[in-house]
């Protein structure tokens, strides 16, 4: 299956790594190799995860971020790459606005 980041979930894993970066030199890097590494992991997985309000929820390995996808057509859509620290309200508000 393909993969296909959407330009709202990259905006999400910009505003990681900055945020990360600004925490510690490097750290937003090894942010956004993890992140790709669990987003790449859906070549495997993809489907096996608890469903969210019509997404499919990966949590991420190393950090507190949460990665919402579709399937659709044999396509992989990561639609959100949120911080799982924020309320859950500003994340439903996030995923369906």
């Amino acid at each position: 299956m393909k993969i296909k980041i959407l330009d709202e979930a990259e905006k999400d894993i910009a505003i990681g790594v900055y945020f990360y970066e600004s925490q510690s030199e490097g750290l937003g890097k090894y942010f956004l190799d993890s992140i790709f590494s669990d987003i790449e992991s859906l070549h495997i997985y993809a489907g096996v995860h608890i469903i969210i309000s019509d997404y499919y929820r990966l949590l991420s390995k190393r950090f507190p971020f949460s990665i919402y996808y579709k399937i659709k057509n044999k396509i992989i859509y990561i639609y959100a790459v949120l911080d799982c620290r924020k309320k859950p309200s500003w994340i439903q508000e996030r995923l369906f606005n």
